[in-house]
């Protein structure tokens, strides 16, 4: 199996590394624009089955050139390089994979179905943590009811020691954590497609130690096409992030008053976006090199079983990785993009065609994958108002 992926920046190197524990594995090409951020990603790996090529990402004729020969392409830059991967990774006959981040993006991708599918390739957006992982959860989880009325997904990178005020570390881009908070969310209510403003409707959640008691609001671009594809059958779904107690008021507080804004002012002789000066000063507050995280993800469905009411919940939590250095947001993003490029290098996965990741990938054989990589799944299944409770854990 031959992988090329394209960015070689913390997604990239989670991805690269988890593929490597396949002896199948003959051959990565890590492609990126810094030749610096390459080299010190391949002394990481130290294998010889990892080769490095200077490539700019927006270059879709030396994309091309590149892809061709590879089983799949696994795209972790920005994702508003994605769609031109994609059409190049259908042009070079590679099947192709990207770490989502924007739906309308996502959406023009699943749009090229007939032609990946008349080239014999396989492509499948949102394949990280959320979307991606979580979504993978929330389809295991309906799996398990005759018919569903309701999914809650709750997900959220935090610091396993929060430091006050803001009681959070950044794990992604600073730029895509505020897209997360002040853009619109995506939800069903009443099996209809919705718009949600982003960090609304805070509710609190209580969650397994060393957390506890936490918050969850919206984010923007968690359900990603869930909404779509569940829409007129399924009445309620929506994803929020979780956050410690407090910080979502706080920022809900910094958008009131202007924090977010696009438009540049006047400030002391100066001219900037509020935006910008918000994500310079957050980046510095959240950037805590040292620190460790963790990522949580709980989901919840509900629905019918045998004709009763029924609710199967499901529980995760990874930590920084001690032994290797990779974080929590790490592992959950990059680890699923690799387990997926697996699957269809090695035709686990056989579906020529544009897919979401909630009807492309196969969850039972995805969370087993998972399980092997230490993601502890737990789940328990109850029917409500009274009756026989089961639950199981799996990794």
């Amino acid at each position: 199996m031959k992988f090329l992926i394209i960015g070689s920046g913390f997604q990239g190197k989670a991805c690269a590394y988890d593929l490597l524990k396949d002896p199948g594995t003959e051959k990565i090409l890590l492609a990126d624009v810094s030749r610096k951020g390459l080299s010190s990603v391949k002394d990481w790996l130290k294998s010889p089955r990892v080769a490095t090529k200077v490539l700019n990402a927006s270059d879709l004729a030396a994309v091309r050139k590149t892809a061709a020969g590879f089983d799949v392409t696994v795209s972790c830059v920005p994702y508003f390089l994605n769609l031109g991967l994609a059409k190049t990774a259908i042009e070079a006959g590679t099947h192709f994979i990207d770490l989502g981040g924007n739906t309308d993006i996502v959406l023009k991708e699943l749009s090229l179905h007939a032609k990946a599918k008349s080239r014999g390739v396989t492509l499948i957006p949102d394949c990280g943590l959320g979307p991606g992982m979580i979504n993978t959860i929330a389809v295991r989880a309906m799996e398990r009811l005759d018919k569903t009325d309701e999914v809650l997904i709750r997900d959220g990178g935090l610091p396993q020691k929060p430091a006050p005020p803001l009681n959070y570390m950044l794990t992604f881009s600073v730029h895509g954590l505020i897209n997360e908070y002040v853009e619109n969310a995506t939800a069903l209510r009443d099996f209809k497609r919705v718009e949600v403003p982003g960090l609304s409707e805070t509710e609190v959640i209580d969650l397994p130690p060393p957390l506890g008691r936490c918050e969850a609001a919206h984010a923007s671009g968690g359900l990603s096409t869930m909404a779509w594809t569940y829409a007129g059958k399924v009445r309620r779904m929506d994803n929020k992030l979780i956050r410690f107690p407090g910080h979502i008021a706080f920022i809900n507080t910094m958008r009131d008053l202007g924090f977010f804004g696009k438009k540049p002012v006047d400030a002391g002789g100066a001219r900037l976006a509020p935006r910008a000066l918000s994500a310079l000063l957050m980046e510095r507050h959240f950037d805590r090199p040292g620190d460790k995280d963790l990522v949580a993800i709980r989901v919840t469905a509900r629905g019918w079983k045998d004709g009763r009411r029924a609710e199967a919940v499901y529980d995760m939590m990874d930590f920084y990785d001690e032994k290797t250095g990779l974080t929590a947001m790490m592992r959950t993003t990059g680890f699923p993009a690799a387990i997926i490029a697996r699957m269809l290098a090695s035709k686990a996965i056989r579906r020529p065609g544009a897919y979401p990741v909630e009807t492309g990938v196969p969850a039972e054989p995805f969370l087993r994958e998972a399980a092997k990589r230490g993601f502890r799944l737990s789940s328990r299944f109850s029917f409500l108002g009274g009756g026989r409770k089961t639950a199981m854990a799996t990794g």
